[in-house]
């Protein structure tokens, strides 16, 4: 898949920063044009996830998980990717037995019933990012739900979501780009606990 969108080269987006304009495009105008930060340190989920996520590193360093074919894995693999101007750490980047790679993020999250699409697309990110720095085919990703006892979900990498992350990665760097102020989020009960909520235009 070479759609290559073009982009400064003083400018890159993150995973992260797919699933914030996901929540509300206006996070990207306040973070990335007004230069903004969230303080994020100080949210309670935020700090903990990262716990969580060094405390898997550790623990997990040497554990390969075999009930789905996992040969061999590399952990927090910082990948990045010209062609689409994306960059991001991957928890870590599978080999499975059929010589596919896949990515495994861990999400200190319950399990639901069913895939956000914000947790869908980071994960299809990452098969890019994958794809591209080690050439090989990612058919799946995996995610780990800390908080449903380490449930383990399949989420399929298919054409038709990965050109739809790239619309999305096109609308983030179109904002930061052009500098200009989106319209927020149709879902109004987000802007209840946002951190931008007291300079945000009603």
């Amino acid at each position: 898949m070479k759609d290559e969108i073009r982009h400064s080269k003083l400018s890159w987006i993150t995973p992260t920063e797919v699933i914030e304009y996901l929540f509300c495009p206006r996070f990207i105008y306040f973070m990335n044009c007004l230069n903004i930060p969230q303080n994020e340190d100080q949210r309670h989920k935020v700090v903990i996830g990262r716990n969580v996520h060094k405390l898997k590193t550790m623990i997990n360093k040497d554990y390969l998980r075999k009930k789905i074919g996992v040969k061999k894995k590399l952990i927090n693999q910082y990948l990045s990717s010209h062609t689409y101007g994306i960059r991001g750490v991957v928890d870590e980047v599978l080999l499975l037995n059929d010589s596919t790679l896949a990515p495994l993020d861990y999400k200190f999250a319950r399990y639901e019933n069913k895939t956000f699409n914000t947790f869908k697309y980071q994960t299809i990110i990452y098969a890019m990012l994958i794809e591209e720095n080690f050439n090989k085919p990612v058919k799946k990703g995996f995610l780990c739900y800390v908080r449903s006892n380490n449930k383990l979900v399949e989420i399929p990498i298919l054409e038709i979501d990965k050109k739809e992350v790239l619309k999305i990665i096109k609308k983030i760097f179109k904002i930061i780009e052009l500098s200009y102020f989106p319209k927020r989020t149709k879902f109004r009960n987000r802007c209840i606990d946002c951190c931008y909520r007291n300079i945000c235009v009603k």
